[in-house]
């Protein structure tokens, strides 16, 4: 400031008439420049990635032979990929969509069914592989990312089966499923394209009716079993890169 005020009086000066001109030169070339801005984090391009991370089915059971019906639900490790864009505007809202698919380690949802006519059986339904395909909405603080995303889900099964006793059925009916997903992330891009995220996302999914086998003969033998309340809930890191196309 001192260095601002002593110009200006030699620029005074200057315009009386003395002889300060060079003096005002040397004085302006002594002070500190003022450090450009450096331009905020474009969010803005295509990104593909993949995710490690864990996930958690729920039922509710009945079935035809109405059959007390208890259930267990463990946790399953997941892995997979996505795909995806982005546009930030200048205000800094963000606004894309991305397609993401999963597998489920085979750590299938456990039943029992209890009957007083047809005995007691075990069931298995394995949740193999998840996609989403979603819109997403968020805002972006630099490098800092706050996200939304909601959409439609699609999950697949494999290996559904019933045991009575030492005898194994299968169950058939639709393998896969249909549903609605919502989720939440917080993303950071630690480098020019890479990025690393957390997300939670939830996938509620429709009832589905599965029927025992007829072959081989079992006590329960063209019972209906069916899963209302069916949900997924996933907690994913993952690691993005972008391709900036514009």
């Amino acid at each position: 400031m001192k260095r601002v005020a002593l110009l200006m009086a030699l620029n005074l000066a200057g315009g009386a008439g003395w002889p300060t001109a060079g003096l005002s030169v040397a004085w302006a070339a002594d002070l500190p420049l003022k450090a450009p801005m450096m331009p905020a984090y474009d969010w803005t391009g295509f990104y593909l990635g993949g995710n490690l991370g864990a996930a958690n089915g729920t039922s509710s059971f009945s079935d035809s032979l109405r059959s007390t019906i208890s259930s267990s639900n463990p946790a399953s490790f997941i892995g997979g990929g996505q795909l995806g864009v982005n546009y930030q505007f200048h205000t800094g809202l963000v606004v894309g969509a991305e397609a993401m698919f999963d597998w489920l380690a085979n750590e299938p949802t456990t039943f029992t069914a209890s009957n007083l006519r047809a005995g007691t059986a075990a069931g298995t339904i394995n949740n193999r592989w998840t996609t989403t395909v979603t819109g997403k909405v968020g805002f972006a603080w630099d490098r800092l990312l706050g996200y939304g995303k909601v959409g439609g889900a699609w999950v697949g099964q494999t290996n559904n089966a019933l045991t009575v006793g030492a005898t194994s059925a299968g169950l058939s009916g639709s393998s896969s499923g249909s549903g609605w997903t919502a989720g939440a992330g917080l993303e950071w891009a630690f480098a020019a394209n890479w990025s690393l995220r957390a997300e939670y996302d939830f996938i509620g999914l429709q009832a589905q009716n599965l029927t025992v086998s007829r072959t081989p003969a079992t006590r329960f033998a063209g019972d209906t079993i069916s899963f209302t309340d069916r949900t997924i809930q996933m907690i994913t890191l993952g690691l993005n890169y972008k391709f900036s196309v514009w």
